[in-house]
């Protein structure tokens, strides 16, 4: 029969709440007994009581990195069970927030046993009042993602030892919760020395000592504090579409929102042109409210809800990035070309479907010939997209030489087409260069109207030569 390490809990730190069978079984123990820490209440009392055993502090004082600690004790443990079965004594219970216990599980050679042992979060929510029904998370201090903290619970981080873990804690916290948000300390919870501080978030950190039993304790949060976080604004677009919300908002549906949307973009876009940090905030703050109204509809006519939109766009994002996500190396736009269309296989029946009817008829005739450029129909070189654009201009002059509108307005559609072409050989986005030019040519314009207005002139009074001459310094000014 191979050697066994049984590992008994000896929980929060007071000897009268070690459970009787646990403490026979310490007091009469045969096996060679290890303590995690000495640093322990029963542990101190076990000793007293004449129980023998070795600690690993040492290896906290050698150590680094608790990560390192924790891998060397369990290597220790494993090589003296080897030569016999032995006893491994950690605080609270042996399942609850023990990083060695949990390697210990993860390895075959040696059989593991655990005894038990009372959990200190039976104290820990006694001491806080709090009752863990209502929905918390216990969280590790040393390794946590922020993104994951769920704020409308109560959060409970463990292993909190000093002043560097807790800071951490804070730094991460205050991204979201105001400074002065209440948490409270908690220091051994259900020993003798238990003590619970409350204080604001921003000095949690302050005067800390190394402490092996340290809980920090964050009650859920009100929903005026979390205005930033996605849960609350999807509970802010459900009650607006709910039976007691806004009447605007319940009456819209995808197709009363489509102007909206196609507004939103282009406002988007100027604060953008206009390297406008606080507008591109508000506005991209627009366009997500956009999403999450149509992803409120049709959850309320019960077709998709808003984790299918997400769920779609990541692992439409994951399946068309192989070098991230896979094993492959091709991260060029012909491979994300490929990947689209093996994803649209069998569901268009033309390469040009892809292309929405409702774009803009300038982004729409550059899409067009970017999907039949991509299989090889179009020109090799920008030299004949610029010989087809001479041609165009002369068909569209005979067109008016023959005072012919049906034609003229056919020919000025093949001249923009083509120039729609033209942009793409250098990379241009024709939608958004028009709209550069159409700003451009506001402000200008406007410099005109102020120019004149300050001088008490109508501007239809005003010849040509002398808007010219405001133009000119418009151009100027921008330069």
């Amino acid at each position: 029969m191979r050697n066994k390490i049984e590992v008994i809990g000896l929980g929060a730190g007071d000897i009268d709440q070690l459970p009787l069978g646990i403490y026979r079984k310490l007091m009469k123990a045969d096996n060679f007994i290890w303590m995690r820490t000495n640093d322990h209440e029963v542990a101190k009392i076990l000793a007293a009581e004449g129980v023998q055993f070795h600690s690993f502090d040492a290896y906290y004082e050698r150590e680094d990195q608790f990560e390192s600690v924790y891998e060397n004790i369990v290597k220790t443990l494993l090589e003296e069970a080897k030569e016999q079965s032995l006893i491994y004594a950690v605080p609270g219970h042996p399942m609850l927030a023990e990083r060695t216990v949990e390697l210990l599980l993860n390895q075959q050679d040696v059989h593991i046993e655990i005894i038990g042992g009372q959990s200190y979060l039976d104290d820990l929510f006694t001491a806080l009042q709090v009752d863990p029904i209502e929905g918390f998370q216990f969280i590790d201090g040393t390794s946590f993602q922020r993104g994951h903290l769920n704020y409308e619970q109560h959060i409970v981080f463990c292993q909190v030892y000093d002043r560097m873990i807790a800071s951490d804690i804070k730094l991460a916290l205050l991204e979201d919760l105001p400074a002065d948000y209440p948490i409270t300390l908690v220091e051994a919870a259900g020993s003798t020395t238990e003590a619970l501080t409350t204080v604001p978030l921003n000095e949690m950190d302050h005067s800390l000592e190394i402490s092996n039993f340290r809980s920090v304790y964050i009650p859920p949060a009100p929903a005026e504090v979390l205005t930033h976080t996605f849960v609350r604004l999807r509970e802010v677009i459900a009650l607006l579409r709910g039976p007691n919300g806004c009447e605007w908002d319940k009456k819209q549906t995808h197709e009363t929102l489509r102007t909206y949307l196609i507004e939103e973009v282009y406002e988007l876009i100027d604060a953008i042109d206009m390297e406008d940090d606080e507008g591109i905030i508000e506005e991209l703050g627009d366009v997500l409210l956009q999403v999450m109204l149509h992803s409120q509809i049709g959850e309320d006519a019960g077709y998709f809800k808003i984790e299918d939109v997400i769920q779609g766009i990541t692992n439409k994002m994951i399946h068309r990035h192989p070098h991230v996500f896979g094993e492959a190396t091709d991260s060029s736009e012909s491979s994300w070309e490929a990947l689209k269309q093996e994803e649209k296989r069998g569901k268009r029946n033309s390469l040009l479907e892809g292309v929405p009817q409702s774009l803009p008829a300038l982004s729409r005739a550059a899409q067009l010939q970017a999907k039949a450029k991509d299989i090889g129909f179009g020109w090799d070189d920008v030299g004949g997209v610029w010989g087809k654009l001479a041609e165009e201009i002369e068909e569209v002059k005979t067109a008016m030489q023959e005072q012919n509108e049906s034609e003229i307005e056919k020919e000025l559609g093949d001249v923009l087409f083509v120039i729609a072409n033209l942009s793409l050989y250098y990379h241009v986005n024709p939608e958004i260069a028009l709209h550069r030019t159409n700003q451009k040519f506001t402000t200008r314009f406007q410099f005109i109207e102020k120019s004149l207005e300050a001088r008490n002139r109508e501007i239809t009074t005003v010849s040509q030569a002398e808007m010219d001459n405001y133009w000119d310094q418009a151009k100027r000014k921008e330069d």
